[in-house]
């Protein structure tokens, strides 16, 4: 199928159509009209089979999660999702892979007012390229710079299932019965869009745990200049993870696996009451894991309040 016949038929009518943008799919660039007052949050993510996702993925999770990782980006910043471009690198013509490839893209982009407005199909190894632009206030924008000692660390939801999900497809563990919910967590994260907007006049710093918990918040410590005390009994895990862990918990690999795409943020003395109420509003587990220090670095204290020796590496593509 002619490139333009694929555009015509699976991208062009795929996602919400907004009124600022002027022009959208169909010419050489996209024209789109930014509202006053808003400054642009953007990024780019780039998914290739055999590294971000196992080769045999079903193509509707691909469409979803490559649009996820970047909107959980977004949500990192305390961005709204408006525009999203889509570059597709092909193997081969296979209209039944590519239409299921969309439904899952579509899906996730029709539960926000996302649009759509360009990108590029070609042919060689499969791999997925989605650029998202959102929209910020200026004076709400969350960052990673802006921790300071005595902030509470929070994290949304629960940590280590994506990452237990990837070694259960994998084949890499002994038993993986009860797992499902961490595989559907690996193929189909959700991207904290919403929370985001309600904890942005909260939070000192955010970043999205795309890499492991240690790694991400190493961030915003390397940014902010500061250091923390995480208390490990304090992380949130799900039933099914500490099913399949029992009293042998890994913090290792659940701390540093990566691919949750939860949030972690800090938060000011004097507004944990708001965040308990945001996590009551949503249903959404908000937990405070520990405290941001003066100094440097990243401490982790096990059950007897002793630090516990764990590497703050998360994933790196060139090691």
């Amino acid at each position: 199928m002619p490139e333009f016949d694929i555009i015509k038929q699976y991208f062009q009518a795929a996602t919400a159509q907004r009124a600022d943008v002027v022009l959208g799919i169909g010419d050489d660039c996209a024209i789109l009209q930014p509202p006053a007052g808003k400054q642009l949050a953007v990024s780019t993510d780039t998914l290739i089979a055999g590294v971000h996702f196992p080769e045999d993925t079903a193509a509707e999770d691909v469409g979803y999660k490559s649009l996820a990782v970047n909107l959980s980006d977004l949500a990192a910043m305390g961005a709204e999702p408006a525009w999203v471009m889509l570059a597709l690198s092909l193997p081969a013509e296979d209209p039944a892979w590519l239409q299921q490839f969309m439904q899952g893209f579509s899906e996730l982009a029709r539960q926000y007012p996302l649009q759509l407005v360009g990108g590029d199909t070609t042919r060689g190894a499969l791999s997925i390229t989605v650029h998202v632009t959102g929209f910020v206030d200026p004076q709400l924008t969350l960052r990673r710079d802006g921790a300071k000692p005595g902030d509470s660390i929070y994290v949304s939801g629960y940590l280590g299932d994506a990452g237990l999900g990837l070694q259960k497809r994998l084949g890499q563990l002994s038993s993986g019965q009860g797992l499902d919910h961490c595989v559907s967590k690996l193929n189909r994260p959700q991207p904290r869009i919403e929370l985001a907007q309600l904890i942005k006049p909260f939070a000192t710093s955010a970043i999205d745990i795309s890499d492991g918990l240690l790694a991400d918040l190493g961030h915003i410590l390397e940014q902010s200049q500061c250091a923390a005390e995480i208390v490990l009994g304090q992380v949130p895990l799900s039933p099914e993870l500490q099913a399949y862990y029992g009293d042998s918990l890994d913090w290792q690999s659940i701390l540093s696996a990566g691919d949750d795409y939860e949030l972690c943020f800090t938060v000011a003395p004097g507004n944990e009451t708001q965040i308990g109420s945001i996590a009551a509003a949503m249903d959404l587990p908000l937990t405070r894991i520990g405290e941001i220090k003066s100094g440097q670095g990243l401490v982790c204290l096990d059950h007897e309040q002793q630090p516990m020796n764990l590497s703050v590496a998360g994933y790196n593509h060139f090691e």
